[in-house]
């Protein structure tokens, strides 16, 4: 059913120092703003991504396992994750700009580290560590700026579609742009190539002028952030271990449900005494926007997971190259630039509700495709590109409006709040699918845990389809908090 979505609740914003806000000022300067946003979400989707292709090189250069490089995979994700919410408030604190700017030096600095790493625990300081707090830094205040800048309906729809679509396709193209890296010089230059998009960012984010002043007073929950970062740690780190400890497994998995609920006991207990915690619990009475979370949680599980199980599988069991692996991912990047480009007008033609369904119908019914084509016994592994197709052609046709949904269900006063836990959410999924399905498939990464692993993809997708449909045809207005 088309119709308008949430964005058209247009929040009020300050004028910006020239005296407009971006929608009224000239196409080329709103671009200027908007370049660097979606170069920083690109950037960071690439990170997560391109290592897939890689995970045979850096395994032989640095003298680990596969089961090494994907935890350093999984542990970028979850730092992203874990600490995505305090980088939120961090944002309103000191300023989005100045946390932008940071975020990005620091990533830089990982990046660079990263492309020097003797052996795995430095490649993890460098990239699952200092990148991943980079990217805490720097992504809240990109979502929080667009929203901020681009008030009106259509601006800003453009907007957040001309991010996520760098998102995605970031995450989609990481293993082709990565395996050319990798095949063409080595590893180590793919990080020296995010360095260099850094500086390229950094220098572009002069243009951008943060609507709203620092809020120095603005409280900073630190036991609050503690809790939620550790419990988010432990239950991520526990689907690591099954395969190796069960009881280990279980230990984490209960430690990390136990703090998540003392997080909640917390904030409830802070909010009872008048004080700020770290998330309102007011973020929470939303159904429009909590049902928008998991779409965005499992569409990225789904995406990350599928990603990590196909490019481990080609180059652990057929003995692909880095390229050759990127160019079958090929087909998941063409797919999501399609929908990708086609999403300004299928958002005026379809409410984002019918979007989020068609795109999990989708993404599963290309997880079907794969699994039916791997099962008929071909060699030729190409016959995996119709599903990754279809896999980019969904997540491309969903990403955008489910972002429009979580952040467009509130106001301007909760916006740091909501941007940090949004992306902490996606970034749950994303290092939750890198768990999940590496989990199943490095034990003996043959055709029986590939299969395995797909079959559990597919039915989280039917989860989310199943949470898609729950959404309403006509979102609400935006609350206050």
């Amino acid at each position: 059913m088309a119709g308008p979505g949430p964005e058209s609740e247009a929040m009020t914003v300050p004028p910006t120092p020239e005296g407009t806000d971006v929608r009224q000022r000239h196409g080329s300067a709103a671009r200027r703003v908007l370049v660097p946003l979606a170069l920083a979400q690109f950037i960071c989707s690439f990170a997560g991504s391109n290592m897939n292709v890689m995970i045979k090189d850096i395994s032989d250069d640095l003298d680990t396992t596969v089961q090494g490089v994907q935890i350093a995979i999984t542990v970028f994700l979850l730092v992203m994750a874990a600490l995505m919410i305090p980088g939120g408030i961090l944002a309103d604190r000191y300023g989005r700009k100045r946390c932008l700017v940071l975020g990005l030096a620091v990533y830089g600095v990982g990046a660079l580290l990263s492309a020097a790493a003797p052996g795995l625990g430095i490649l993890i300081l460098g990239n699952s560590i200092l990148e991943g707090v980079g990217t805490a830094l720097l992504i809240p205040p990109v979502y929080i700026l667009t929203t901020l800048l681009f008030t009106e309906v259509t601006t800003r729809a453009r907007a957040f579609g001309a991010i996520m679509a760098m998102g995605g396709i970031g995450a989609a193209a990481g293993p082709l742009i990565g395996g050319l890296i990798t095949s063409a010089i080595s590893w180590r230059a793919a990080f020296v190539f995010q360095a260099l998009v850094i500086a390229v960012i950094i220098l572009l984010s002069r243009h951008i002028d943060d609507p709203l002043p620092p809020d120095p007073g603005h409280d900073f929950d630190t036991v609050g952030a503690i809790l939620s970062a550790t419990g988010l740690i432990l239950l991520v780190m526990g689907i690591l271990a099954v395969d190796d400890n069960g009881w280990l497994a279980g230990g984490l998995l209960l430690a990390g449900a136990l703090l998540q609920w003392g997080f909640f006991l917390w904030v409830h207990a802070k909010e009872r005494r008048g004080a700020r915690p770290l998330l309102s619990t007011a973020l929470f009475h939303n159904r429009t926007a909590n049902l928008g979370m998991i779409t965005q949680n499992l569409q990225w599980l789904m995406l990350m997971g599928v990603s990590f199980v196909v490019a481990a599988y080609l180059q652990v069991v057929r003995g692909y190259s880095a390229i050759e692996t990127g160019l079958i991912f090929t087909a998941s990047t063409v797919g999501l630039l399609i929908s990708s480009l086609a999403a300004a007008r299928l958002a005026k033609r379809r409410s984002q509700r019918a979007l989020i369904v068609t795109g999990f119908a989708l993404t599963v019914i290309g997880i079907g495709v794969l699994l039916a084509l791997s099962a008929n016994g071909s060699p030729s592994t190409w016959l995996s590109t119709p599903g990754l197709f279809l896999i980019g052609l969904g997540c491309g046709v969903m990403l955008t409006p489910s972002v429009n949904v979580v952040q467009s269900s509130f106001t301007e006063d909760m916006q740091g709040e909501i941007s940090g836990l949004s992306r902490s959410v996606s970034n749950l999924g994303s290092s939750m699918g890198t768990a999940i399905a590496g989990t199943i498939l490095v034990a003996d990464p043959a055709v029986g845990p590939y299969a395995a692993a797909l079959v559990v993809m597919g039915v989280i997708g039917l989860g989310g389809l199943g949470a898609a449909t729950l959404l309403p045809r006509t979102p609400p207005p935006a609350r206050r908090g």
